[in-house]
């Protein structure tokens, strides 16, 4: 008998077309698949050619900010207020601090009965004095404004509830975390295409002897970007032999690096300066440690990613990594922004190689069968139904 009732309606929205592409790939082409109209909502950006085509939904720009602009947001916010009120969603569902902010208040204001907000991460978590109360008012705001506030981790859900930001029956968790699981038939070092790899290799100078370290993620400060190039700086005088590739674009404007890590990073040719690239996978698959010196995260699906590629993992000792990896159980971990703790860290991989490696063939069987996104995907649909039900 053929269906009478019209597919729910979900909106997804993050602040800029960057997060539609790398932090929910397939996620919306799999809900517009499974009995969902789905309507994406961010900022222009040159992403967003490739987020339409992947997910083949509909999409508006709403010129959103990642700074704190007022009169922009006012424009933005009522702007979200008309579209949804045309709209008549189902589900209203936000990533991402500002669109968080904007699109839940909007979302109360029009009346849209399921608002979930993903925490995928806290800005105030490295920041202090007014700034601090400033950021810590915002996530309260937010999640006052929606109805299911949904850390993707343990230790996020667990931040949130001591710091009391929001109602504790408002917090859930999908699945044991993350925000759009794993593609692990991408991240597996079975299939990666060897024409590409060694295109990849002549490109970067690969030499057999040397010993490479791989960090991926925007180059800013609070990834940990200065004292990670401070410490490799430190250890190749002594290490000839040792390489840093960095995958990622300078930022100019949200927490720039300071001019002098910038210079050394330019300058060392022992370090390898990639611009942000769609084959991070082949990165992984030619390096030897991973190193994600990051001062604040959610659940990083970067460490999924190089956990399915056997690359044995260093991380900062923060909410969100530590879900992931455990001390010399599944990785090494060291204090965050410490160049004393990471230097240590990096300096026993280096010489503990075959324990180091171990570690990860731990990590990569708990990734490939709790974290692939079909299993992600499938968690979060079944709440939407109950939530629309």
């Amino acid at each position: 008998m053929q269906n009478i009732y019209p597919p729910k309606k979900l909106i997804r929205i993050t602040t800029v077309p960057m997060a539609l592409k790398y932090l929910l790939p397939g996620q919306m082409n799999f809900m517009k698949n499974n009995g969902y109209e789905v309507l994406m909502i961010s900022a222009d950006g040159k992403e967003l050619p490739d987020v339409i085509e992947q997910e083949q939904c509909r999409h508006i720009v709403v010129p959103m900010t990642r700074k704190i602009t007022p009169f922009q947001d006012l424009k933005c916010l009522w702007q979200l207020i008309k579209i949804f009120r045309k709209e008549k969603p189902d589900i209203v569902h936000s990533h991402t601090p500002k669109a968080g902010l904007l699109g839940m208040i909007a979302a109360k204001v029009a009346g849209v009965k399921v608002r979930i907000h993903t925490v995928a991460g806290l800005p105030l978590m490295v920041e202090s004095g007014f700034k601090y109360q400033l950021l810590k008012t915002i996530e309260k705001i937010t999640y006052a404004a929606a109805n299911h506030v949904w850390p993707n981790s343990q230790s996020l859900f667990q931040f949130i509830s001591r710091e009391k930001l929001a109602n504790p029956r408002k917090l859930g968790i999908i699945g044991s975390g993350s925000t759009n699981g794993i593609n692990s038939d991408r991240f597996n070092i079975d299939k990666l295409d060897q024409n590409k790899m060694q295109r990849i290799k002549t490109e970067i100078g690969f030499n057999a002897n040397n010993t490479y370290l791989l960090c991926i993620g925007r180059l800013v400060k609070d990834k940990g970007i200065v004292e990670l190039v401070n410490v490799f700086t430190n250890l190749q005088q002594t290490n000839p032999s040792l390489r840093l590739i960095l995958v990622g674009d300078f930022e100019e404007s949200l927490d720039p690096l300071p001019t002098s890590t910038i210079h050394k990073i330019q300058n060392n040719n022992a370090i390898i300066h990639i611009t942000w690239s769609n084959e991070v996978e082949y990165y992984m698959g030619l390096a030897h440690n991973f190193v994600f010196p990051s001062h604040r995260e959610g659940f990083p699906n970067v460490l999924l990613q190089a956990a399915l590629m056997k690359l044995p993992i260093l991380c900062s000792r923060i909410h969100g990594n530590v879900d992931i990896v455990e001390h010399k159980k599944t990785g090494l971990l060291f204090n965050s922004n410490d160049e004393n703790s990471l230097r240590e860290q990096l300096e026993w991989a280096l010489h503990h190689k075959e324990e180091f490696t171990t570690m990860v063939n731990n990590l990569y069987h708990n990734i490939l069968t709790t974290y692939p996104r079909e299993i992600i995907w499938n968690a979060i649909k079944l709440e939407y139904d109950k939530l629309t039900s």
